[in-house]
């Protein structure tokens, strides 16, 4: 099996934003599928929508991966979501406990937010002709400054210092796996160790939406990457991004 993902490594001394960067890359020379631009300072990194996300420079992983997914119609364009989390919780379950995945996009440990991702695709004749990757991983960081509420990194979860030459190389090992899964259309698969990954799947609790707040359980996403929440009264709710939020802490899912 051919390596994909890490192939190719091209480092950034300083830049605002990986995924820029490689959206404007693929806008000149087309690199090679797998090319991950890493930086070691990202100044202006992007969550899902106006997010910010915060990265103490020669500390932690920030990069994006170019992909031709062209086999993904773009209905399944959510698959690159799953498959990409996995391969990072599949690096983490080597390391640590309790991780695991908050939908749509957040990695967590405990109930610490450790990483994010951030994708974005670009379309051709209903086929995802080229999609960038970008993960931000907080490693050896120490001390958070903003007011994100719940960051962690690996080392104040292990009190370790860790390599990042090293650790790049071991996660793009890891995801690069499980994107072989999804090119090879091992979707059942896939689908089925994302669930089992949920951050919250198949516990009750309490949430809140448009009409309220209400007791539920998160059984999964649909084929389109809505949240499906069952209620006590046995109906399935389905959310996009921001339509749903835990009420015990009101962060937004």
């Amino acid at each position: 099996m051919n390596i994909i993902i890490g192939s190719s490594i091209k480092r950034i001394q300083e830049v605002g934003s990986t995924n820029n960067y490689a959206a404007e890359q693929l806008l000149t020379n087309r690199p090679q599928e797998g090319t991950v631009f890493v930086a070691n300072s990202q100044v202006d990194g992007r969550g899902q929508t106006s997010n910010k996300w915060e990265s103490e420079p020669y500390k932690n992983l920030t990069f994006s991966i170019v992909l031709y997914p062209d086999i993904l119609e773009i209905a399944q364009q959510f698959e690159i979501s799953k498959a990409v989390s996995l391969g990072i919780t599949d690096f983490l379950n080597g390391k640590v406990q309790q991780v695991s995945i908050k939908w749509p996009n957040d990695i967590y440990v405990g109930t610490r937010k450790i990483g994010g991702i951030l994708i974005e695709n670009s379309v051709r004749i209903n086929k995802i002709s080229s999609c960038i990757v970008g993960i931000g991983l907080n490693i050896n960081q120490k001390i958070f400054i903003t007011d994100a509420p719940n960051p962690v990194s690996l080392t104040q979860i292990t009190k370790l210092d860790y390599d990042l030459e090293t650790i790049l190389i071991e996660l793009c090992d890891k995801i690069d796996r499980r994107y072989q899964q999804l090119i090879s259309l091992k979707f059942n698969s896939i689908d089925d160790d994302y669930i089992a990954m949920l951050y919250q799947s198949d516990q009750w609790a309490i949430y809140k939406d448009a009409g309220g707040t209400f007791t539920g359980r998160i059984i999964g996403v649909d084929r389109y990457g809505r949240l499906r929440i069952e209620s006590e009264a046995g109906s399935i709710r389905k959310y996009q991004f921001k339509e749903v939020e835990f009420e015990i802490n009101t962060e937004t899912l």
